[in-house]
This record gives C-alpha cells, structure tokens and sequence, in this order.
C-alpha cells in the first residue's frame, strides 16, 4: 500500500564492529524468537523492540536491519513521511492500515528509522496537530500491539524526541550508540576493507585506528572508498601510507559539530 518498504535479508550482526552490549541483549532474547511456544509456556511474550540513539554514522540503522538477519524474519521498513496526509484524519488512517499490514505478516521485525523526524512537531500545532494525533496512535500502538512485531528504531537528535517513547513498555530497552572506541574502529576498517576485496592483514589496523580517533564508522568507511579512489586512479595499490593521509585529511563530524 505504499506505506511500509520490504527489506531483504542483509548483514547480521557479525558484519557490525562494537556494540556488544546490544548483540548479547539481542542473543538472549533469540531463543524466544526461535520458540515462541515454548516461550509462551515459560510466561516470555515476544520481545516488543529496541530504541538506539545516538552519533550519526556509527551503525544504528545497520544494527537495526542486521536484527532481521540474525533471527530470520522478515524486515519492513516504516518511513513515516509516507503517513503524512493532506486531507484531515488520513495520516492516521494511514497509520493504522500499516501497522495492521504489519501485524498480519508478523513475526515480522520493523524498522523505523529517524524517528524523530516524524515526530518533532507533536508538541504543538504548526501542522494542525496532526503529528501530535498519530504520535498518540503510534504511543497506543506501542503499548496495545497484538501481532508479533519487534520494532528496531533508531534517532539521532534525543532532544526532538518525546519524553513518552524512553519509558519502559513502549521498548523493551534504549541503547545509546556511541562513536567507535579504538578495537571497533580497527574492525570496522577490517569489515570495509574485505567487503572492497582488500586484504586486511596488508594494513596496520591499530595504526589507523589510533589515528582515527573520533571517527564514525560511515567515516572510516568513507575514508577506504577515497584510498580506493587514489589508488584507481595511480594505478597503484591501497596501502596503510595511503589510508593514513586520507584519515589526516578529514575533519569528524565529532570535531565539526563537537556541541
């Protein structure tokens, strides 16, 4: 119908650096996914979802829809400016409509990404309420479901985000994403690197992570597709020198935007 986007199966979790915390809470609720009768026998529902905040570019989208891979279900993606309507009461119908989709096709996992975006307004009335209606709705929804629906969300600015969605209930727990310390950093290099056909074990990860101190992960991977470029380009071969100079040469978004 328009509203919700089907996602084939990607990475899983072992394609994300870091992040433990997240990878064991998901791990020890897999068997309940794995057996939901059994679990049902045990007094365990279905686990509800998780909310990630956090830097940008330092994998809560890629964590979310590596959850759909690693527990074998289905992902559908939620863009919530597809609910938006201009006809009065037809963005929370259309809310409605996707969340039954959703609940028909469970078990199913759903991804709403940068939520806040849609609803950053529900405080006020600049669009006439309407954020603020299908905020309810969504809140309700939340809490109410009947199908076995895990939503992954994620957001990356806590300070647009209703103080409604943090309590528990709503998901089963909040994760904060943070930038990549120095071990996650030098296997994020290694995950891009063979990905580009590239063989790790030619650089000197711990030199260019202590080098990219502050890096994201979209930052260091933007970091490889340079060198690559470079060395494409000079018909040369993409070295640990080469992958330094380009480290050197970009600004982090934690430095440009350290506020």
């Amino acid at each position: 119908g328009g509203l919700l986007e089907y996602h084939p199966a990607g990475s899983g979790l072992g394609e994300v650096a870091g992040l433990n915390g997240l990878k064991a809470w998901l791990g020890a609720r897999r068997a309940v996914v794995a057996d939901p009768q059994r679990a049902h026998d045990f007094g365990l529902g279905f686990p509800r979802g998780v909310l990630l905040l956090g830097v940008p570019g330092c994998g809560k989208s890629l964590a979310a829809k590596a959850v759909a891979s690693e527990w074998g279900l289905p992902l559908l993606k939620l863009d919530p400016a597809n609910l938006y309507d201009k006809y009065i009461g037809d963005s929370e119908k259309n809310f409605k409509r996707a969340m039954r989709t959703a609940e028909r096709l469970a078990p199913i996992v759903l991804w709403i990404d940068e939520l806040e975006k849609a609803f950053a307004s529900s405080g006020g009335d600049e669009d006439g309420g309407v954020s603020r209606r299908v905020f309810g709705t969504f809140l309700s929804w939340l809490q109410e479901r009947k199908g076995d629906v895990f939503v992954t969300a994620t957001s990356n600015d806590i300070a647009n985000l209703p103080p409604e969605f943090i309590r528990k209930g709503r998901f089963d727990e909040v994760f904060f994403v943070d930038l990549p310390d120095a071990a996650a950093r030098a296997e994020v290099l290694r995950i891009h690197l063979r990905r580009r056909r590239q063989d790790p074990s030619r650089f000197d990860l711990a030199a260019l992570a202590g080098a990219s101190e502050g890096f994201s992960g979209a930052e260091l991977e933007q970091a490889i597709v340079a060198g690559l470029h470079v060395a494409f380009a000079t018909k040369g071969t993409l070295d640990t020198a080469m992958l330094a100079r380009e480290l050197r040469a970009t600004k982090p978004l934690s430095g440009t935007m350290r506020e």
